[in-house]
């Protein structure tokens, strides 16, 4: 799947209201794979620099979307992604291939999967990688047919499985290997997940889908992989949610921070199923139980399940997919991250899209939720190092972390308080709004007790433009919430009303008892990767400076509550390039 990723900026009854309205705006929530034929073959001929990341994965040029497929194998991590070899907007896509031996530097190959067979003649989306006994990779991914958009499952295997890279792939004439029947809509069947066996032998995947406006999670099963029998109920399915995509089921351990490949099923483990949702443009999730002697996944009571539940990442940030790495025993999640100005400004500078630094995933202590945190190997670029500590912020108070390059850094700060009487009441109306409408409404620079307190990314010199990433703190009946944001709305001098500019926000669950609360965030031109509280809230911004751009940008750590903030400890680092040996690979990119 792909699309232009933008969020609900009202509550929901008024963004439903206004839904029909927002879908004429470029900035708006688009359909999937929305297309501009004057502009998918439009060919770069002066690549522009400003805005693009130093340490995040993206070619030299043109438009990527959703990584496919990524696994370890045989010391090798190989990630896969929908790429355009002729434009900077979405078309003509194939499965670009990047292969490296540590997650952070990369050799890109020649196309693994393209457009050429009567199954896949007219695209070839998203899938994900299984690995067979005897160490047999398979790829199943999703073929258009026709000019209808009929959608189908084929597979791929590697044309040399004693290639390290693993370079070439090929579709055996057997393909499709599932088919759409009558009960399922064939425009909005895609996306399969990486297969897990079942304790009866049968392999298992899931197919992401919608029928009316239920959301749906298709299961299949298979003995010998090549012959899928749908079962009749799906895994797990929402009314009201709309279409899923990149649907994504994975088991994680109920302590310790370990991964699990996908067909462990034994004690001590619930499962965690993450959908895409083509409407909202973000990912959702819920923990629970799988039952497998019915195959149904029941989510947990503490899980919401639906618009208003758990998301991986609060802010531009769609279309993942997990993976097991047995190297170092862990999940992987990889994450896109679109553009957020204009199609045309997309053309302009020759590129479109990111991948997000890879990261570790697993399940909290307390059961409810997972936790994400960049993998370890991002910080072999860490450089220039300096350090604060036991620093006050008075209420308006701000100081600059000089001594690093503030355009591509690592910031790690804790933050303490002595007091939570200062904290805001919580409002009891905002209940019905989202965290990001709230922190719309509580921005950087509305006073509060408990807050805001955090960082100022990608600042000018004088405040003109800047990132903010914070905290607030509410006192709620009889908790507190605290409230993350990254506000996108002062980000840009640039005075295009068509870009997009949203105040993300999620709410942490945290326990406030030792009156702390930590902050990472990955500074990279064009993008803000945060990780509060250790990586329980996760929000990644994209932003377009016209002034805190290379050397002219500033970083700032600020206090704009009443109540006074320590900075316990900071540690910033400036982010060396990783080595990306794009002559190695195809002409293409």
């Amino acid at each position: 799947m792909d699309c232009l990723k933008k969020s609900s900026l009202f509550s929901l009854p008024i963004f439903l209201l206004y839904f029909s309205i927002i879908l004429s705006f470029n900035n708006g929530v688009n359909a999937s794979h929305k297309v501009f034929p004057g502009l998918q073959s439009t060919s770069t001929v002066d690549v522009k620099n400003v805005h693009r990341t130093g340490y995040h994965f993206q070619p030299p040029k043109n438009w990527i979307n959703d990584p496919n497929a990524p696994m370890y194998y045989n010391g090798v991590y190989h990630l896969f992604y929908q790429y355009n070899p002729y434009g900077s907007v979405w078309g003509n896509i194939v499965w670009a291939h990047s292969v490296s031996t540590d997650l952070i530097n990369w050799i890109p190959l020649e196309p693994g999967i393209y457009p050429s067979e009567v199954f896949d003649k007219y695209g070839t989306w998203s899938g994900s990688a299984t690995i067979l006994p005897n160490n047999k990779p398979i790829i199943l991914y999703t073929g258009i047919v026709d000019a209808k958009n009929t959608q189908v499952q084929n597979y791929a295997i590697p044309a040399n499985i004693s290639d390290p890279f693993l370079r070439k792939w090929i579709k055996p004439d057997n393909n499709p290997l599932i088919v759409a029947d009558v009960s399922i809509n064939k425009t909005q069947f895609r996306d399969p997940t990486t297969c897990w066996l079942g304790q009866d032998g049968y392999w298992r995947t899931l197919i992401g889908s919608v029928w009316g406006k239920q959301g749906l999670a298709i299961l299949y099963k298979s003995k010998n992989f090549m012959k899928w029998t749908k079962i009749q109920h799906p895994l797990h399915s929402v009314d009201g949610t709309g279409n899923w995509e990149c649907p994504d089921f994975f088991p994680v351990l109920l302590h310790g921070t370990n991964g699990l490949d996908a067909s462990y099923n034994k004690k001590n483990i619930k499962h965690a199923l993450k959908v895409s949702l083509d409407v909202t443009r973000f990912e959702y999730y819920t923990v629970g139980i799988y039952d497998t002697k019915k195959d149904r996944y029941i989510p947990d009571k503490t899980s919401i399940d639906g618009w208003k539940g758990l998301r991986l990442d609060y802010g531009n940030y769609y279309a993942s997919k997990s993976f097991y790495d047995p190297s170092k025993n862990r999940r992987i999640m990889w994450g896109w991250a679109n553009e957020s100005d204009t199609v045309n400004d997309d053309v302009k500078k020759g590129w479109a899209g990111i991948q997000t630094i890879p990261r570790k995933l697993w399940l909290d202590p307390s059961g409810k939720q997972l936790v994400q945190w960049p993998v370890e190997e991002l910080e072999t670029l860490r450089e220039q190092k300096v350090q604060l500590s036991n620093r006050k912020l008075k209420k308006g108070d701000k100081i600059e972390v000089k001594g690093i390059t503030p355009a591509q850094a690592d910031v790690e700060v804790t933050f303490s308080f002595s007091s939570l009487d200062k904290a805001e009441p919580f409002d009891p109306n905002w209940d019905n709004l989202y965290a990001q409408d709230v922190c719309a409404i509580k921005g950087s620079t509305v006073q509060g007790g408990l807050g805001p307190f955090g960082l100022l990314t990608l600042a000018s010199q004088n405040l003109e433009e800047y990132t903010p990433v914070f905290f607030r703190v509410f006192k709620a009946q009889d908790k507190y919430k605290v409230l993350m944001c990254s506000d996108a709305s002062r980000s840009t001098l640039k005075n295009d009303k068509t870009m997009y500019k949203p105040s993300f926000a999620g709410y942490v669950d945290v326990d406030l008892i030792n009156k702390t609360l930590s902050l990472r965030s990955l500074i990279d031109h064009s993008v803000v990767e945060s990780f509060g509280a250790g990586g329980k809230t996760c929000i990644t911004s994209r932003v377009y400076p016209t002034l805190a751009i290379y050397d002219n940008a500033h970083l700032f750590v600020f206090n704009n509550g009443t109540e006074t903030i320590k900075i316990k400890s900071l540690n910033a680092w400036t982010m060396g390039k990783p080595k990306m040996n794009w002559s190695f690979g195809h002409s293409s990119y």
